[in-house]
């Protein structure tokens, strides 16, 4: 039970939030905060401030927290060594990824491992591109899920795969029935494009300035989600990561369809924190991701893989107004 308040303090401080490290922890909010107590009431010593919002760390309790933080830790290493003599691939892995992604397209990756691997527990959360760096930079996450991923002082990114950027249009639009679509038939044709700041906006003008084409700029967002809903009531065409418009795709509501004559893509990549070793579960669970495997039939849901929302609760769906850097060109 000690080892257990020791986990849950650590959890508090480093999710900034009571009701999170509750949920990490499987115990109620209550729970947590009366743990936290019973330590105060052991040290006779205040560790955090509750009089703050956001609450902070005493001095009393910044010491504290770096030991028990180390304890937790090699605690935690310990327990993943004994287990893996038994090749057993056990414990929690704590993914942060970008909203588009997509949760349906995760939940097969997850479904898959959980499958594979039934002892595993997989936390999904969706954040803004610059907030899954930050938890892979402060390990709130074991490992995040970028595009354009990029490596830094202490962050490692490794490529994953490249998504075909393709043409998405209105099912009515006259060009809804190609087969594929050359890029010069975007010349002067109304598009719903990307903010002029995004990367994604950049790339797909820069290939297209190559090749002396214009076209006509029906209406800007910020976001992929608003962008697919403008195209839908025919503001206009549109060039998307293949795998984003899959859904709609699938249920008649956009036509996307490949370009010729000019190849984009969306990297997407894996990032984790320099010098820190990952448990055995988060190395399988990347293996998989690299594997890149089809959907199977589970014997266990992914219940564990929900959406967050900024302030990291559980919503319904995820959010859709990220602001990210997005493709790449090449030309053929």
């Amino acid at each position: 039970m000690h080892l257990k308040a020791l986990r849950v303090f650590c959890d508090v401080v480093r999710l900034k939030s009571f009701s999170r490290a509750a949920d990490e922890n499987s115990v109620s909010q209550s729970a947590a905060s009366q743990m936290v107590n019973h330590l105060e009431q052991r040290l006779t010593v205040k560790l955090i401030d509750r009089s703050k919002r956001p609450f902070l760390l005493t001095g009393e309790g910044k010491l504290f927290y770096d030991g028990a933080k180390t304890l937790v830790e090699k605690y935690a290493a310990l327990e993943e060594r004994v287990r893996n003599l038994q090749h057993e691939v056990a414990g929690r892995i704590r993914v942060a990824s970008i909203y588009s992604i997509g949760l349906h397209h995760m939940n097969r990756y997850i479904q898959t491992f959980l499958t594979q691997y039934p002892k595993a527990n997989v936390r999904l959360e969706y954040l803004h591109p610059h907030r899954v760096y930050q938890s892979v930079e402060r390990e709130v996450a074991d490992l995040g899920l970028v595009s354009y991923p990029r490596s830094s002082r202490t962050i490692q990114a490794t490529l994953w795969r490249k998504e075909p950027m393709v043409f998405v249009c209105a099912p009515q639009h006259a060009l809804a029935r190609h087969d594929r679509v050359e890029i010069t038939q975007l010349q002067g044709l109304p598009m719903v494009c990307f903010d002029r700041d995004l990367s994604i906006r950049r790339e797909i003008d820069r290939a297209l300035h190559q090749r002396g084409i214009e076209s006509t700029v029906a209406i800007e967002f910020d976001n992929i989600e608003t962008v697919k809903r403008a195209i839908e009531i025919g503001l206009g065409a549109g060039l998307l990561p293949e795998p984003t418009v899959k859904r709609e795709v699938e249920g008649g509501t956009l036509v996307a369809i490949p370009l010729a004559g000019c190849e984009l893509v969306r990297p997407i990549g894996i990032i984790r924190r320099r010098g820190r070793e990952l448990t055995p579960a988060a190395q399988r669970f990347i293996e998989l991701l690299q594997r890149d495997v089809q959907p199977v039939t589970p014997d266990r849901p992914a219940a564990a893989a929900t959406p967050a929302s900024d302030n990291g609760r559980p919503d319904a769906a995820p959010p859709h107004n990220e602001r990210e850097p997005a493709v790449s060109a090449t030309t053929r």
